[in-house]
């Protein structure tokens, strides 16, 4: 399946400004429109992250995530922003999507520890992929969430 779909990963200034554009109104979309959270989405973090982004064949943007360094949010590198565009929410798009931050992560900096700021409502999701629940539930955004982390083996 995650065949017909290109995967890249680029830092910031890397981005084209179509791409930038796209990946802002994805983010923009689901998470300010469709989750009905009007919050600041440009929360600065992005000029020092990694950007994947997920390409179907016809250079359609199908997801996204971003890769933090450690230190930016968590002690560890993180994933953020994870998202699926409405109309590519099939086929576990969302685990082949993560898997590919999370080995990116391993691969690339050889860091065996991930950690996430998960909406509550994705806990076994995240627990599929590895991840387990480091902290109490709280509220970001008027939204639960907990803190997860990978640990590879």
């Amino acid at each position: 399946m995650y065949k017909d779909f290109d995967f890249s990963v680029k830092k910031f200034d890397q981005l084209t400004v179509r791409e930038l554009y796209e990946i802002i109104k994805l983010r923009v979309d689901v998470f300010v429109v469709e989750q009905n959270c009007p919050y600041n989405e440009l929360d600065g973090k992005d000029f020092k992250a990694l950007h994947l982004l997920m390409n179907d064949k016809n250079n359609v943007l199908a997801g996204y995530l971003r890769i933090l360094p450690e230190g930016l949010s968590y002690e560890t590198p993180s994933l953020g922003r994870i998202v699926i565009a409405p109309n590519f929410r099939k086929n576990k798009l969302g685990r082949i999507l993560v898997q590919k931050g999370i080995d990116f992560v391993v691969e690339s900096f050889g860091k065996q520890k991930i950690t996430i700021g998960a909406q509550a409502a994705l806990e076994n999701f995240y627990n599929e992929l590895g991840f387990v629940k480091i902290s109490e539930v709280y509220l970001e955004d008027g939204i639960p969430h907990m803190d997860m982390r990978f640990s590879h083996n």
